[in-house]
């Protein structure tokens, strides 16, 4: 039986989903850890209501490892009207409710959900704790809720969980067993650096031989990271796993055309410059490739099926595997 090195993908909904919808046709044992710290829009009244971690973010997640994506992505992201008494609520949360109540857990919830919707790898929430994320602005400013945290002109100092939170033994598992740790893409302060505050994922993380790499946001993302450079996002991360953990950062070097890049001006954003030399201070390899694309929308998004074909070349220990 052929052994398939072991992948494992962190961040938040969106983001980690580009990243997973390339890499599920590849022969990779692959599982991804979703933040749940999610307290805004349909995630956050059902959160409330229900008393669990927020099903967002998963459901992205669900979507995008689907074997049958297309119909998939139309039955969990399809939302009610809003006139409706459950109106603003794409249906994909909704099952992950019904299945968390039939189950009494959200992990098995969303396991049932995998096999029933022929869903490639392992969904792993972050915590199975119904969790509250802080912030402490370098105004001295404390928010509390992941909604709450983003906003412009106030820049972030750290991020923080209001009670201590352990994470699970299966995703501290997983860390240590893998071949390939990618970090992102994604919400720097609210989907990515929220994973690895659970206790037990930076022991984990140190513990594990598996090649670690971060793929840097392409754009800057208004009030989380205005302003910052490839290498401000490591330092980041640094602060709160320590140095040495990323081992590689993929970037796009090419330049945004001009005109889109005006466009996300005009919304508070730009380019996240590529800090050549400090990235070398940080002892961690640059890995430059094109993997950007113009959505049809004028947006900059990761090409998927690039980024996977880069993240899959990165595997080291190829003899172990495929024999």
């Amino acid at each position: 039986m052929e052994k398939e090195p072991k992948i494992v993908v962190i961040g938040g909904g969106s983001g980690i989903s580009v990243v997973l919808r390339g890499l599920k046709y590849l022969p990779v044992d692959l599982t991804a850890i979703v933040t749940v710290a999610d307290d805004g829009g349909s995630s956050g009244f059902l959160r409330k209501e229900f008393d669990m971690p927020a099903p967002g973010d998963l459901r992205n997640v669900m979507v995008a490892l689907s074997n049958v994506e297309p119909l998939t992505e139309e039955v969990f992201q399809y939302r009610f009207k809003e006139d409706s008494f459950i109106g603003g609520h794409p249906l994909g949360n909704l099952l992950i409710i019904a299945m968390k109540e039939l189950t009494g857990d959200i992990r098995t919830a969303v396991d049932r959900l995998r096999k029933l919707f022929n869903i490639k790898g392992k969904i792993l929430p972050a915590t199975t704790e119904k969790v509250i994320l802080m912030a402490e602005k370098e105004n001295g400013k404390i928010v509390e809720g992941e909604s709450h945290i983003p906003v412009i002109g106030e820049k972030i100092k750290r991020v923080y969980y209001k009670d201590e939170v352990e994470a699970p033994e299966e995703n501290l598992k997983a860390l240590e067993e893998a071949d390939l740790i990618i970090f992102g893409i994604g919400s720097l302060y609210t989907s990515i650096i929220p994973n690895l505050l659970l206790k037990g994922i930076k022991e984990s993380l140190k513990k594990s031989k598996a090649k670690k790499i971060y793929i840097c946001n392409a754009m800057q993302q208004p009030g989380e990271t205005d302003g910052y450079t490839v290498s401000d996002h490591i330092k980041a991360i640094n602060d709160n796993i320590g140095e040495g953990i990323i081992d590689s950062v993929i970037v796009d070097p090419r330049d945004i055309p001009k005109d889109i890049l005006e466009r996300y001006k005009s919304m508070n954003s730009d380019k996240v410059e590529l800090d050549r030399e400090k990235i070398k201070e940080y002892n961690v390899e640059l890995i430059e490739r094109d993997i950007l694309e113009i959505d049809p929308k004028g947006m900059v998004r990761h090409h998927p099926y690039k980024l996977s074909a880069i993240i899959y070349s990165l595997i080291d220990n190829w003899r172990e595997f495929y024999v």
